[in-house]
């Protein structure tokens, strides 16, 4: 006898595919690539995403964590920096090494640079809101000298943080951060530091934003969301909590079709599909 399946609902979200920053950042190295002809250097990956580093490792690009993994025969090709900034130290670096170097951070991310300057321009402690250990993160703390930043990660570290001047403080984020942990963070520093002052525009993006709005409506009711995207990916993990907190049953990361547990997804009626900003639509 044949088993048949309940019907299945797909709730397919927009936008989905490369954010601008993204795609900038790709662009910047198949131009290289086409420009100066392989290998190009790429400090970090350009994105989060393995399918577009495999795709342009099959071009000529060849990525790397240290500017001194170049070796010397090759100090004459390009080295892009990823979309996720770095350190005013790495092009400093790439200027005393007389490399040749492309500067593809996210615009967004580069704004998020000049925020965190102005506050200490004006003579305020920067408090930064982040996870450590995130590119992003650690480019934007690198704008600063050490002891300007003090990275805060959750509600806790807020409630314990003691600055010098309470009525000296300025805030930025990453951009890719959940938006309701976020407020949930800066809420509880204003209710100690009222004082604070905030960016002088939104830190996290749009693109982050506007995927974990839609996410957040299409999640109540779904069996299933899947977000595709990779491990590593800030904006991708983020949209995996929205979907649990927002009321679906169950919310998995996959970077390709072939991770979908399908023997555990057999019987499922609703299916909700959304995608981190590095993830690209072919993989739909």
């Amino acid at each position: 006898m044949l088993q048949t399946k309940p019907p299945l609902t797909i709730r397919l979200c927009q936008p989905r595919g490369f954010c601008a920053g993204v795609d900038r950042a790709i662009q910047i190295v198949v131009l290289a690539l086409k420009k100066y002809g392989a290998p190009v250097y790429v400090r970090h990956e350009i994105v989060h995403n393995r399918y577009v580093v495999e795709g342009l490792q099959s071009l000529g690009a060849v990525f790397i964590e240290e500017l001194s993994e170049i070796p010397p025969e090759h100090r004459k090709s390009p080295v892009v920096f990823s979309a996720h900034g770095v350190p005013k130290s790495v092009p400093a670096d790439a200027q005393a090494r007389n490399l040749f170097y492309l500067d593809a951070t996210c615009p967004l991310v580069s704004k998020v640079h000049k925020q965190a300057m102005r506050h200490q321009r004006l003579g305020r402690h920067v408090l930064m809101i982040g996870h450590a250990g995130h590119p992003e993160v650690i480019g934007t703390m690198g704008q600063l000298a050490d002891g300007a930043v003090t990275l805060i990660e959750t509600e806790a570290d807020a409630a314990v943080f003691e600055p010098a001047d309470p009525a000296a403080l300025g805030f930025v984020t990453q951009t890719t951060l959940s938006v309701e942990d976020t407020a949930g963070i800066i809420r509880a520093l204003t209710e100690r530091f009222p004082e604070l002052h905030a960016p002088a525009a939104e830190s996290i993006c749009y693109a982050t934003t506007n995927r974990q709005e839609a996410v957040k409506e299409t999640a109540a009711g779904a069996d299933l969301y899947l977000i595709v995207g990779a491990p590593n990916s800030s904006n991708s993990r983020r949209l995996v909590e929205v979907a649990e907190r927002a009321g679906a049953t169950m919310s998995l990361l996959v970077q390709r079709a072939a991770e979908i547990p399908w023997n555990d997804i057999a019987n499922i009626s609703t299916l909700g599909l959304s995608a981190g900003a590095s993830a690209p639509e072919i993989i739909f």
